[in-house]
């Protein structure tokens, strides 16, 4: 069969229209026609036809293999195009209309933050990504997309899976780069005893790791695992909430500076370790509120060592279950919000009946985000504009922020 590419859906596929719908191609792109076999509502086997002009030659010798990174066959250009009609797209869908604008894009190699999978095989370790919809584990020497320092850590990685992983189980590596030396939490490896600390505590030694986590305990602490907010140093817990890459950070970080502006009391909802709430301190006073209580307590620690910071009021709180009420924003002069995934419904249907005069949406879902921003507009407030901010290359996520004025 023969089709023509008309889209890309949400997760990267090509779509094409068949006789009953539509048909998903994976890693095409719109006007690229293609040749297959069909299966149900799949293209098996497609074979480029005519190419498109946007398809470029992937950057990573593992971009056919690792399914770590979904569009490196496309340009930038097309992706960022891309990922702003996401944006625009899930503003329409909520009868929304605002000026989004041009994506800022972290570039190659700048990943912080990456979760390996791992087995012992019968010759050594093998560590690396899932290929895409497979258990198969693929090797990634050459990633481009992970900062350089990631990749240097692998070594450490493959000797903690050789002492603590199993040949019949895999073993799952959160690393995250800090200042101390890769900070590495792992799940899914072999029950604790005197021996295997000592020995895990040696690698930790001997590959410069910060911190080691093992299912839920710290086996080692060898420096702290510091990350930069601003003027403050903190610590996070172990697999604590950070954004994917420093860019990134700084990206949201500028962006919701702007949305801002010149605030005297600010209240940072779901703020996480402090990556907003400890660089905004420098000029006003911030109530940060989180629910993760470890979460907070580290913000709360690292401001209390940071000279030259506004007040900071600290507090652990299920907004889900238990959000600011309005009374609570009496004062306040802005607001940022940054919920998880599915959005903040409770809390953004209380902040709505607030007359705060701006507000910082972050999110990583334009969908959630447009649906809790129709409730603001709604009730009296303006989207003036939303930044998209794409952390994520070469993947189907992209972070926005949006200004809401009264």
């Amino acid at each position: 069969m023969i089709l023509t590419i008309d889209r890309l859906g949400h997760h990267g596929d090509g779509i094409a229209q068949g006789d009953g719908g539509p048909i998903f191609v994976p890693q095409m792109l719109p006007g690229e026609v293609v040749e297959g076999t069909l299966e149900g509502d799949r293209l098996l086997g497609a074979r480029i036809v005519t190419p498109s002009v946007m398809r470029v030659k992937p950057p990573c010798a593992h971009a056919r293999t690792c399914g770590g990174c979904l569009m490196q066959h496309a340009s930038d250009d097309f992706v960022a195009g891309w990922k702003t009609g996401i944006i625009e797209g899930a503003l329409a869908g909520q009868g929304l209309e605002a000026p989004v604008r041009a994506i800022l894009t972290s570039p190659s190699r700048s990943r912080r933050r990456a979760t390996f999978a791992a087995r012992r095989t019968k010759t050594g370790v093998t560590i690396g990504f899932h290929a895409r919809g497979s258990d198969t584990l693929v090797q990634i020497p050459q990633c481009q997309l992970l900062h350089p320092d990631l990749m240097a850590a692998l070594p450490g990685l493959e000797e903690l899976v050789r002492l603590g992983g199993s040949r019949t189980a895999e073993v799952s590596l959160t690393v995250t780069r800090a200042l101390g030396g890769p900070d590495v939490t792992v799940t899914g490896g072999k029950p604790l005893d005197g021996m295997l600390r000592l020995e895990l505590a040696r690698v930790v030694e001997a590959h410069a790791i910060s911190r080691l986590t093992w299912d839920g305990e710290t086996v080692a602490l060898r420096a702290q695992p510091v990350q930069i907010m601003g003027r403050a140093k903190v610590t996070p817990p172990p697999g604590a909430f950070l954004q994917a890459t420093e860019h990134g950070q700084m990206a949201l970080l500028d962006t919701v500076r702007l949305a801002l502006g010149p605030q005297k009391r600010i209240t940072d909802l779901f703020a996480g370790v402090g990556t907003f709430a400890l660089p905004l301190a420098e000029n006003a006073e911030v109530h940060a509120v989180e629910g993760d209580a470890a979460m907070i307590a580290a913000l709360d620690k690292a401001a209390r060592n940071t000279e030259g910071l506004r007040p900071i009021r600290a507090e652990a709180r299920d907004l889900f279950r238990r959000p600011l009420e309005p009374d609570e924003f009496k004062g306040v002069t802005g607001v940022v919000i940054d919920p998880p995934r599915a959005g903040a419904e409770a809390q953004v249907a209380t902040l709505a009946q607030t007359k705060v005069p701006v507000i910082a949406m972050v999110s990583c879902n334009p969908v959630t985000f447009a649906r809790d921003a129709k409730v603001l507009v709604q009730a009296g407030y303006r989207l003036e504009w939303v930044q998209g901010v794409d952390q994520f290359r070469w993947s189907a996520h992209v972070e926005l922020v949006g200004r809401f004025i009264r």
